[in-house]
């Protein structure tokens, strides 16, 4: 049963005349309590908070003087006290409530000042199990929590960026807080605490391997709010978990305008691509439109990497985002740069790289320090109407799978080579996705279709486009290998691949027709191999 409002009304204007501090995080700490201190508020603080405001010179009373009672178990246990929570919880306008102040010697708390345990940068460190479980901050959450509940009469901060707002709204109000400012801090502070809980509830199902547990919570800090979404009218903001995976969400902008909801979200894929591919093997660039490849390469060096994947389809190209799996040089920066382009991110860029691409004013560089591990496993979280889709990050690798040959004819070393190749990039198309391979290099790319029929016969069409805008005399697509994202449901859309001159084909398999399908590829003399591993992408 809910609990009955008194329903007393809220005063507007809240004198702040004592503050509670206790922070993990110090930063702007000693500057903030001076100024409370001038204001004429009495601070009262905790363990090391408290040294040092003593040690900055200023009068702080210790919560154990309020309480009577000292820090116990190690700091585990010091504000969790009544006189603690009823001068945070207290009422002031209720009789009652102000009664049980009075009995009980509790003085109210006008301000607290509060952030947390460093949980989540403790868990990402790699730290063991009883180090990660020490860092879960219990008195903290339960000051937050009391304080913004009672927001009618005290103020939370949890946030050191908000201390200058917090001044001026004294200054303003002649040592008083507003009510408006108070809701504002105190939603905030359970936005904090929410996320808090998430990152630990999250710790403990990876941690215990419980995979799908009875109640998942996901949390951000806001990085920015964006011009708008998707489309002008709808809005959007950009929000970071904590995960060091390397990617758009903690690259470092080194040039270029604020990125776009649809830049963040192309520059994620196309980083998760070129992610597939070993920097000490080859070079790797992938162009991303609309979160699809429009071309992907492999080459000696990228900018050898990069001409092999324009030339896949130069016309999408424009207006792309670009990923590089090596530190970006200046050789392909100069050709990158000759197109328009929305967005490049690397591992790293040299300074005359960095240089080069700084001429262009809009253009964006984005360095991540290392590239993702495309075996690492995760979770992607997909919203639909009243509840939430949550699986795991598609972690398959082609080169850790059991390849079967279903044909006669088996690929030739350079066929199984771009097959590999061309798997890697059907798992990063949108299905129905048919993705053709020469070379190392995609010749073309079929992707999002109903049919998988449509995405290769879409494939060999942008092929030939091409091809003619290169003036070469047939599309690159003849004598290439071509892989399907999931199994042919009929020998249809494998036909329409060897139309177009593949002759080597990567599938899952597992159709009930697989049969005629290795049928019609065995009356082309085509190679055909399954992977036992489907790769859709919706």
């Amino acid at each position: 049963m809910a609990v009955a409002a008194k329903n007393i009304p809220a005063p507007d204007l809240v004198p702040v005349r004592r503050a509670l501090l206790s922070v993990f995080d110090k930063t702007g700490l000693i500057d903030f309590a001076k100024a409370l201190a001038a204001a004429g508020v009495e601070l009262v603080s905790t363990g090391g908070t408290a040294k040092a405001i003593t040690e900055a010179g200023l009068a702080v009373r210790d919560v154990s003087e309020l309480t009577g009672f000292p820090e116990i178990m190690d700091g585990r246990v010091k504000t969790l006290h009544p006189i603690v929570h009823g001068a945070l919880l207290g009422v002031r306008d209720d009789p009652e409530h102000s009664a049980a102040m009075r009995k009980y010697g509790i003085e109210p708390i006008d301000l607290v000042v509060s952030n947390l345990y460093p949980f989540e940068e403790v868990r990402r460190s790699g730290a063991d199990y009883a180090s990660i479980v020490e860092n879960i901050d219990i008195g903290g959450p339960a000051m937050i929590r009391a304080s913004a509940k009672n927001h009618a009469y005290v103020a939370i901060v949890t946030d050191p960026g908000d201390y200058a707002s917090v001044l001026n709204a004294l200054e303003m109000n002649i040592g008083s807080l507003s009510l408006d400012f108070r809701k504002k801090l105190a939603a905030k502070a359970f936005a904090r605490t929410a996320t808090y809980d998430a990152a630990i509830s999250g710790w403990f199902a990876e941690a215990l391997e419980i995979e799908h547990p009875m109640w998942r919570a996901f949390g951000g800090r806001l990085v920015e709010v964006m011009r708008y979404g998707e489309n002008p009218h709808q809005s959007a903001g950009f929000y970071i978990n904590g995960d060091k995976r390397p990617g758009v969400a903690t690259a470092r902008q080194l040039q270029g305008k604020q990125l776009s909801y649809n830049n963040i979200n192309d520059t994620d894929a196309a980083f998760e691509l070129v992610g597939e591919f070993d920097p000490d093997r080859s070079a790797a660039v992938a162009i991303i439109k609309h979160a699809n490849p429009c071309g992907v390469a492999e080459g000696t060096s990228l900018k050898a990497a990069y001409a092999k994947a324009l030339a896949c389809d130069p016309v999408s190209a424009f207006g792309g985002i670009i990923a590089v799996n090596r530190i970006l040089d200046a050789e392909a920066a100069e050709e990158i740069v000759k197109t328009f382009t929305e967005v490049i991110i690397a591992p790293g860029a040299t300074d005359e790289a960095a240089a080069i691409v700084a001429a262009k004013k809009n253009l964006r560089l984005l360095v991540t320090g290392g590239l993702p591990d495309p075996r690492t496993p995760g979770t992607t979280v997909k919203s639909v109407a009243g509840g939430l889709l949550i699986q795991g990050r598609d972690n398959a690798v082609v080169d850790d799978l059991e390849l079967k040959v279903m044909t006669r004819r088996a690929p030739t070393p350079a066929e199984m080579a771009d097959l590999k190749f061309a798997f890697r990039i059907a798992k990063h198309v949108k299905s129905n996705a048919i993705v053709y391979v020469r070379d190392g290099a995609t010749v073309g790319i079929g992707a999002g279709q109903m049919s998988r029929v449509d995405s290769s016969r879409i494939a060999a069409r942008k092929a030939l486009d091409a091809a003619e805008a290169a003036g070469l005399a047939e599309p690159l697509t003849k004598g290439s290998v071509v892989a399907s994202d999931a199994f042919f449901p009929f020998a249809d859309g494998l036909l329409s691949a060897i139309a177009a001159g593949a002759t080597a084909v990567i599938q899952p398999g597992g159709s009930m027709n697989d049969k005629d399908v290795i049928a019609a590829a065995d009356e082309h003399g085509i190679a055909m191999v399954f992977t036992g591993i489907r790769h859709f992408r919706h």
